[in-house]
């Protein structure tokens, strides 16, 4: 066999031999991509199982975890003295407060007899109370819901403060954002007796700086009844009250407040509106404010204005307050009111406070016994009127153990003038109380 067709054979042989050595290859190829294709997914399988398993062990850990040392709360649970037990999430908090004052107060003239009593009632200062307060934020909006349910009761019995009633404080629902302020919806302070106006200046126990919270003095002594000038037609509160207040960056404040009458057909009768101004200014702050209300359609108008100056130890209070009221066939009722106050709180565990308010009304609706009536009572039964004046002096001294916890002794001397008759006196011209309190916070 010559060279050529030898050479021609093994050319012949290795092109019919190429393809299936090709075919095998990419076989190959094929084989081993398939394989790793499964080789993932059995390892995302297996990821998923195990996720899954120490999901369920974790859970029956939690389940089946020892309890907590005692004194130890629950994670997301914390509780600051004199501000409650609080729940936090990432998105909000709900807090329970509240506030026990204990009061042992002798009083003369507590009867018609003229005698004395020696006994504990209603708190000194401020009504007793327990409530719930808290914020979450409404998603990607820049607003919080904010609301509060507040419940007063009787120390010394443990009654409801207003019987049946349970959240006779506050019970409302609002907003809050930097450039919105607060908007708030349900009972709540009428706004003229808050921060944001005569609490500042209406006696020496409220805060001295404005600000958007609630507060303000209360009505359980002879020296606090100047609150009832700054009130509602539903009284010291607003029932069904839309109330809106914000801080400017400037120190100024600014309030206002309405409250549905839910009359039909007449829906003025039974509102009110209040609109409160105030600034801060550091040592010095000043505040006031103007109300109209129906009160059986009959109008009755407020304005107060005051403030407080600071200096060292010292704070000095003053304010003066203006309420007018038709009466029907009665006329006009017109009151002046004004009151002073300071308080001494020298480095330690002591402060002191000294006031003095005077109440003028002229030609004011009384009772059936004769007795003046509060500033936007109901009028409208009333058949007589009275002239004259109530003033009161008053002091008190304070021992606080911490921030939360405090005893104190108070007195105050209720003389009555002309024709101005109080209920609380029976009859008599003046009225002298004395009282010695415990009261700590929660």
């Amino acid at each position: 066999m010559n060279k050529t067709v030898l050479c021609t054979a093994i050319l012949a042989i290795f092109s019919i031999s190429t393809p299936a050595f090709s075919d095998e290859i990419s076989d190959l190829k094929a084989e081993i991509a398939a394989q790793k294709q499964a080789a993932e997914a059995q390892k995302a399988r297996l990821d998923a199982l195990e996720q899954k398993l120490n999901g369920v062990q974790q859970q029956q850990a939690g389940q089946s975890a020892p309890p907590a040392a005692p004194g130890a709360l629950p994670a997301g649970v914390s509780f600051a003295q004199g501000e409650g037990l609080s729940y936090k999430t990432p998105s909000g908090s709900v807090s329970l407060y509240g506030l026990i004052d204990v009061s042992y107060v002798h009083t003369n003239h507590a009867n018609a007899n003229g005698d004395s009593a020696n006994s504990p009632r209603v708190a000194w200062f401020s009504g007793n109370r327990w409530g719930l307060t808290g914020n979450r934020a409404m998603g990607d909006s820049g607003l919080d819901v904010i609301f509060r349910l507040e419940a007063e009761y009787e120390s010394q019995t443990g009654n409801d403060d207003s019987p049946g009633v349970t959240f006779n404080r506050d019970a409302w629902v609002g907003v809050q954002s930097a450039s919105l302020g607060k908007l708030t919806f349900g009972r709540q302070n009428a706004i003229g007796r808050d921060p944001i106006a005569s609490a500042i200046y209406g006696d020496p126990y409220g805060p001295a700086a404005p600000s958007t919270e609630e507060g303000g003095y209360s009505n359980n002594n002879n020296f606090k009844q100047l609150i009832f000038y700054a009130g509602s037609a539903t009284g010291t509160r607003l029932n069904n009250g839309v109330v809106w207040k914000k801080k400017f960056d400037n120190g100024l404040f600014a309030g206002a407040s309405y409250q549905f009458g839910g009359i039909p057909g007449n829906f003025a009768n039974g509102s009110s509106e209040t609109l409160s101004l105030a600034y801060a200014g550091g040592a010095f702050n000043v505040a006031g404010f103007a109300t109209a209300a129906k009160v059986a359609d009959l109008a009755n108008r407020s304005y107060s204005i005051g403030g407080n100056y600071t200096v060292g130890p010292v704070r000095v209070n003053a304010g003066v307050y203006h309420y007018t009221a038709e009466q029907g066939a009665l006329g006009s009722r017109s009151d002046n009111a004004y009151t002073v106050s300071a308080k001494f709180a020298p480095a330690g565990q002591m402060d002191y406070e000294l006031g003095y308010q005077n109440m003028k009304a002229n030609n004011a609706a009384v009772n059936g016994g004769g007795n003046v009536l509060n500033a936007f009572a109901n009028a409208s039964t009333a058949k007589a009127t009275a002239t004259g004046s109530r003033a009161t002096l008053y002091a008190s001294a304070f021992y606080h153990f911490d921030k939360i916890t405090e005893v104190y002794v108070a007195a105050d001397y209720l003389r009555l003038k002309d024709g101005y008759k109080f209920g609380a006196t029976n009859g008599f011209p003046n009225q002298t109380e004395f009282a010695l309190g415990l009261r700590t916070r929660f």
